[in-house]
This record gives structure tokens, C-alpha cells and sequence, in this order.
């Protein structure tokens, strides 16, 4: 292939385990990016016995000969940054010198728009969205109304009134608050920021194309997840970025011709966290049960995750998006030990079978689920390393997926360490 980049995307509603695919593909490249989200994201690496959890870093920072890139569609919370770094300092993390570069393009979260983040959530009230409360929303909402502030302009002085202004302008949408922000001692903290960030800035949309085209290695991190994305998603139960590999293009200027491998991670049955519908949702104790099997709980929050079983119209779609080449098959162990596992084939709304994925949530909501019973093993997958040695009905399963969707399952993991990872990519 003429350019050797690839894309991790989450191909459900996040949480599948991209980080474990992403780790394992990290120590063949040169560059990882990050295009889109911010430090509502959250990945967990393992190296040798050291635990990293990544929020807004690439998690190739983990590896010594990996360029990591904070691209132009990331929105960054400056200080979660520094404390991210220091705390992969502590951990005794490789020295990256060098090997940190931040989009001058890259809008910035100030404390401002997390406040405003639970304003808005407390508004809505019950109708509330179940966010981060991080104040990804908002920023995208002010880079959108082109009233944001980006990385780059906290080297010149005109920062300092668009500052001014964005905290007038949100003081008078929400009365009542922001009175006691210190305007004056906030914009000398974020020009000390700028000063300490200097060394890591830098023109990635140059030097990412500049990379590709000198042959290197590049991995594009995708954070969040196809149905969190802003467009394709369950709105407005998603996220405010292009989740699908077309953030990677408007989130790094990479052309889309350019990323040639479209990596979908899919967890061997469904989780939801926060708010919306979810059509193979379990609500009994086998939810209960594979929650507790999955240790189903946020990176970022803590919150448990909602748990149902595998839905392949949700992937279909999910596939039909990104046009997969090949898909990680995640938590296969998970399913170890279930009689049968039942996969969503089909949604049918009054006895008709839906053509395609619903836009809307009132749809969704009532949709009938047909299932395909998959039949069940019960023998411990942890040790397994070759496909052919799983059990049949593993086997079997994983067939079924590659089958429905028409696209490989390169790899399987069937356990959280790092190398419990089945490669067929060889």
C-alpha cells in the first residue's frame, strides 16, 4: 500500500477495549495520534507490570520509539494534561522528549466550560445527557460559534481579550455565575500554560502528513466510539466529535485517502454507559452476571456500564459508516461459561423488518429484537493463543460475526492481560 496508516475506532458505544488493540499495535509504529474528544476518553495500557490510564495522552507515549500527536480536532484541558504527564512520570513512564507534539490548531477547555457543562446537565434536568461533565460539549460548542480559543493563541496577546469576552459572554447566558472567576489571574495562568506547553507545540497537520509520506508507521487513536459520534451516533446521546474515521481526516487534515486500514474493535457482546436506548440491553441477573464477569465500569467515571448481548445491526451499521478492513474481537472470555449466547440479527419495528439502523431514539426505542442463538462453551479461553485451538463453539461464534459483517476478525482477546490476544494477522 502506497501509505501505511491505520485507524482504531470503537465500533459500539465505546468501551470495547480499544486501548488493548491499540497497545499491541503501538510498539510497530512510529507516530500515534489522537484526533478528536478530549479527557472524557479513557484507555487503559499495560507495560510489563505497570498500568497506565490514558485520557487525553496517546498511548503510544508508553513506548519509547513512538511520536505521539495531539491533533487538531482534540479539545485539551491544559491542566488534566500536566497532571496526566506527571502522574506517567511517576509511574516511571520512558522519557518523552521530543515525542509529545500538540496541535497549535487544537481548541482548549478552559475550567469555565466544565462548569458550565453540569449547568447545562442540572437545566435539562431529567432529560439529562449523562456527560462527563469534562466540558468536551461546550468547547466544541464555542469553537462551533467560533467564539473559542485555540492552542497556538496563547502565544500572542489578542488572548487575553477573547478570554475577557468568552467569560462575559457566558456570565451573561448564565446570570448568576462566573462572578467569582478572576478573570485577571486566570489569563497569567494560562500564559504561564502556554509558556510550559511551548516546547510540545508545533504544526501536526505538517508534520503528520510530512510522516506518511516519508513511509513512516502511523496509528490514529480513535477515542469514544461510532455510535457516540456527533453525526452517525444516537443523538443526542453521543459526544460532540466525529467519532468515525472521517474525524480523522478534519481531526488531523489527513486526507481519506490516506488511511488505508480501518481497525473496528468490537466487545464480544454490548455495553452502553449513560443515557439513551439500547435494544439488547439486559436488565436480569445474566446482565447483572456478565457486568460483573466484564468488571463493566468507567475509565473516566466509575459508572457502571449497561450490558446486553451482541447486537450485529448495531455493527452493521457501525461497518457500513467506517468500511472496516479488518475488526478486533474483544472479551471473548467474558462469554465462557453461557449456554447460549443470543446475537441481535434484525430490528423490526409492527412485524417489518427495518432496512437500515434507525436515526431516531422513538424508533429505537420500540424496536422487536430477532435473535440468532448461538450455542455456548464452557471451557477457559485466558490461555488460548491459535484460533483453531478455541473451542468449536468459540470458533464458531467468532465465524458468525466475520460472516454477518463480511470483514475479518484479525484479532481476539480473551483475557486482560496484554498478550492474552489471539494475532491471525500473520
Amino acid at each position: 500500500e502506497k501509505y501505511n496508516v491505520m485507524m482504531v475506532v470503537g465500533s459500539q458505544w465505546g468501551d470495547e477495549g480499544k486501548g488493548k488493540l491499540v497497545d499491541y499495535l503501538s510498539e510497530k509504529v512510529d507516530v500515534c495520534a489522537r484526533c478528536q474528544g478530549g479527557n472524557n476518553a479513557g484507555h487503559t495500557i499495560v507495560v510489563g507490570d505497570v498500568k497506565y490510564d490514558f485520557h487525553l495522552l496517546p498511548s503510544g507515549i508508553a513506548h519509547p520509539g513512538c511520536v505521539n500527536v495531539i491533533g487538531n480536532g482534540v479539545v485539551i484541558h491544559i491542566q488534566s494534561l500536566f497532571e496526566e504527564l506527571a502522574k506517567f512520570e511517576a509511574k516511571g513512564g520512558p522519557d518523552y522528549t521530543g515525542r509529545l507534539l500538540i496541535s497549535d490548531r487544537a481548541h482548549i477547555v478552559f475550567d469555565l466550560h466544565q462548569q458550565i457543562d453540569g449547568l447545562k446537565e442540572a437545566e435539562l434536568g431529567k432529560g439529562s445527557l449523562g456527560t462527563t461533565k469534562r466540558g468536551i460539549g461546550p468547547t466544541y460548542s464555542s469553537k462551533a460559534s467560533r467564539g473559542g480559543i485555540r492552542i497556538g493563541d496563547l502565544r500572542f496577546d489578542a488572548f487575553k481579550q477573547r478570554y475577557r469576552d468568552m467569560v462575559a459572554h457566558k456570565a451573561q447566558r448564565f446570570p448568576g455565575h462566573f462572578k467569582e472567576v478572576d478573570t485577571e489571574a486566570e489569563i497569567a495562568r494560562y500564559v504561564a500554560f502556554g509558556k510550559k506547553l511551548e516546547p510540545y507545540i508545533c504544526d501536526t497537520v505538517h508534520y503528520i502528513n510530512k510522516a506518511v509520506k516519508d513511509g513512516k508507521k502511523v496509528m490514529v487513536e480513535g477515542a469514544n466510539a461510532c455510535l457516540l459520534d456527533i453525526d452517525m451516533g444516537t443523538y443526542p446521546f453521543v459526544t460532540s466529535s466525529n467519532t468515525t474515521c472521517g474525524g480523522a481526516s478534519t481531526g488531523l487534515g489527513l486526507s481519506p485517502n490516506k488511511i488505508t486500514r480501518r481497525y473496528g474493535v468490537v466487545k464480544a457482546y454490548t455495553t452502553r454507559v449513560g443515557e439513551g436506548p439500547f435494544p439488547t440491553e439486559l436488565h436480569c441477573e445474566t446482565g447483572e452476571k456478565l457486568r460483573s464477569i466484564g468488571h463493566e465500569f468507567g475509565t473516566t467515571t466509575g459508572r457502571p456500564r449497561r450490558c446486553g448481548w451482541l447486537d450485529l445491526v448495531l455493527l452493521g451499521f457501525s461497518h457500513l459508516v467506517n468500511d472496516y478492513t479488518d475488526i478486533c474481537i474483544t472479551k471473548l472470555d467474558c462469554l465462557t461459561g453461557f449456554d447460549v449466547l443470543p446475537i441481535a440479527i434484525a430490528y423490526k419495528v409492527d412485524g417489518k423488518k427495518l432496512e437500515s439502523f434507525p436515526a431516531s431514539l422513538e424508533v429505537l426505542a420500540q424496536v422487536e429484537v430477532e435473535y440468532y442463538e448461538a450455542p455456548g462453551w464452557k471451557e477457559d479461553i485466558s490461555a488460548v493463543r491459535k484460533f483453531e485451538d478455541l473451542p468449536e463453539n468459540a470458533q464458531k461464534y467468532v465465524k458468525y460475526i466475520e460472516d454477518y459483517l463480511g470483514c475479518p476478525a484479525t484479532w481476539i482477546g480473551v483475557g486482560p492481560e496484554r498478550d492474552a490476544i489471539i494475532d491471525r494477522s500473520t
